[in-house]
């Protein structure tokens, strides 16, 4: 079974997702036809690309009429966050015990 993490790590690895996601953050809500005129693939493709990152929490959609509206859901984001501040403090001690034996050897 894949963790929410998993799922972020999975549908943010295929740059055309991280892409879509990346515009609607910068951009807002947007709808299907918006995100396809910009986004390099066809229609269909968008919407399997937006399905992937609906199911791992990265967006939710509105409906208005005939029209899809997705908006980004940053708040998803957290396990990655927890995960890079996780990674940045293991690095940290690393390098901090490689600084501290290239001083023993420098004496």
């Amino acid at each position: 079974m894949l963790t929410a993490q998993d799922m972020i790590f999975r549908s943010l690895a295929d740059p055309t997702r991280r892409a879509i996601f990346e515009r609607l953050c910068r951009g807002g809500e947007q709808t299907v036809g918006a995100l396809t005129a910009e986004a390099g693939v066809s229609q269909p493709a968008v919407s399997k690309h937006l399905a992937v990152l609906k199911q791992a929490g990265l967006v939710k959609d509105r409906q208005d009429g005939r029209q899809t509206h997705y908006s980004a859901q940053t708040g998803a984001l957290a396990p990655l966050i927890d995960w890079t501040g996780e990674m940045t403090g293991y690095w940290e001690n690393r390098f901090d015990a490689l600084e501290d034996l290239l001083k023993r050897m420098d004496q």
